[in-house]
C-alpha cells in the first residue's frame, strides 16, 4: 500500500508539472500546434466515444506478446551464456553488435517478412526487449556467488532444482528492472510501429488525428498513452517489490 501511495504522488506530482508547462507554453507561443491543456481535457470524454478501449487493448497486445516472446527466447539464453564460457564466446560479440542498432530502423524488414499488420509490430517490440532481457539475466547468472551452487548441490540439488531456487530467485530484481526500462521504450515507439497495416493502436490514433490536423484529439491520444505507460512501468515495479523481497532487505 505504501508503495502505491507513493506513486500515486509522484505521478500527481509530475502530471502537474508537466500540465502546468504545457500550460506556460501554450499562453506564451499562442498557436494551434499547443492548445491548452484545458480545451484538451474538457474533450476528453469524446475518446470513448472513439473506441478508445480498442485502440488500447491493441497496442497492449502487442506490447504483451512481444514482451512473452522476449521473455521464452532471452531467459534461456540469458542463462546459457551465464553458466557456459564457450557459448558466452559465440553469442556475446553477436549481442555486443546488435544491441545498439536502432530497432525500428528494422521495420521494412520485418513488414517484408511478417506482413503489415502484427507480426512486424510484435517483432520490432521483441527485438527491443529481447536484448535487454539476454544482457541483464547473463549478468545476474555471472555475478551468483558460487558457493551458493555448493550448497544446493551438496543438499543434492539436480540442475533444474538449482536453477529454479538459485538462478531464476538471483536474477529477477536485474531482469524486472530492465523490463520496466524495455517497456517505456516500447511505449514510445508505438507512434512509429502503428501508423503502417493496422487501424487501431494507441500509435495510429495519434497519428490519424495529427493526419486530420485536430490537435485536440492528438493530445488525448498522447495523454492516455502517457498513461498506459505509466500504468505499465508502476505495475513491474510494483510487481519487482512483491516478488523481490529479499533484494530489498
Amino acid at each position: 500500500m505504501n508503495r502505491l501511495i507513493k506513486h500515486g504522488i509522484i505521478f500527481v506530482q509530475g502530471f502537474l508539472l508537466i500540465n502546468l508547462l504545457w500550460w506556460l507554453a501554450s499562453t506564451l507561443l499562442d498557436i494551434n500546434v499547443i492548445p491548452n491543456p484545458i480545451l484538451v481535457y474538457k474533450q476528453f470524454p469524446t475518446i470513448f466515444e472513439d473506441n478508445i478501449y480498442i485502440h488500447i487493448g491493441a497496442s497492449l497486445k502487442r506490447i504483451g506478446l512481444g514482451l512473452l516472446l522476449s521473455l521464452l527466447v532471452g531467459i534461456p539464453i540469458g542463462i546459457l551464456m551465464g553458466y557456459s564460457k564457450l557459448a558466452n564466446k559465440i553469442l556475446y560479440p553477436l549481442i555486443y553488435f546488435s544491441y545498439p542498432i536502432p530497432k525500428t530502423a528494422l521495420l521494412p524488414v520485418t513488414m517484408l517478412l511478417w506482413g503489415m499488420r502484427d507480426g512486424s509490430k510484435i517483432a520490432i517490440i521483441f527485438l527491443i526487449i529481447v536484448f535487454q532481457v539476454i544482457v541483464s539475466v547473463r549478468d545476474s547468472v555471472s555475478h551468483i556467488d558460487r558457493t551458493m551452487y555448493q550448497v544446493t548441490r551438496s543438499a543434492g540439488a539436480n540442475k533444474s532444482q538449482i536453477i529454479r531456487h538459485v538462478t531464476l530467485p538471483a536474477i529477477l530484481p536485474e531482469l524486472l528492472t530492465n523490463i520496466r526500462v524495455s517497456l517505456g521504450t516500447a511505449v514510445s515507439i508505438l507512434f512509429f510501429i502503428e501508423a503502417y497495416g493496422t487501424k487501431y493502436g494507441m500509435g495510429y490514433y495519434i497519428l490519424d488525428a495529427w493526419s486530420r490536423i485536430n490537435y485536440i484529439d492528438m493530445y488525448l491520444g498522447i495523454i492516455v498513452i502517457s498513461i498506459v505507460g505509466f500504468i505499465l512501468f508502476v505495475s513491474i515495479d510494483i510487481i519487482a517489490d512483491k516478488i523481490c523481497r529479499w533484494s530489498n532487505q
